[in-house]
């Protein structure tokens, strides 16, 4: 698949889905794994994973990025809510839509206004 990938400032990979199937195939290729995982706290955004350990402020930045191409930013151009968690982390219903997971525990990040802001730029 044709994901949108990244290079952070310190070098780290990461890898984005662009729709609900890209999503889907991501996460289901790092569930169960120690990875971190990256999404907005409410629905439309890329899954947005980590490839490797993440350095310093990677997190940060990666975020920004994820709470960029939400649909939370692109509806309200407001602070958004981003969750942090990893591979092992998720589980996935049959029940569940595509592109849809469930997620035991996370930490949320507040991405401000003007981080997106100066992403855009």
């Amino acid at each position: 698949m044709n994901f949108r990938k990244i290079l952070t400032k310190d070098g780290t990979e990461v890898i984005m889905g662009k729709n609900k199937e890209q999503n889907e195939a991501l996460v289901k290729e790092f569930i169960g794994k120690s990875n971190f995982i990256l999404h907005t706290a409410t629905p439309g955004s890329p899954f947005c994973v980590i490839t490797k350990k993440p350095k310093e402020g990677d997190k940060k930045e990666i975020a920004v990025y994820c709470a960029r191409y939400s649909q939370d930013w692109r509806d309200n151009k407001k602070d958004v809510k981003v969750s942090v968690f990893t591979g092992k982390d998720v589980y996935k219903l049959k029940s569940m839509p595509t592109g849809t997971f469930g997620v035991k525990k996370s930490k949320t990040m507040v991405v401000k206004k003007d981080s997106i802001l100066k992403l855009e730029i």
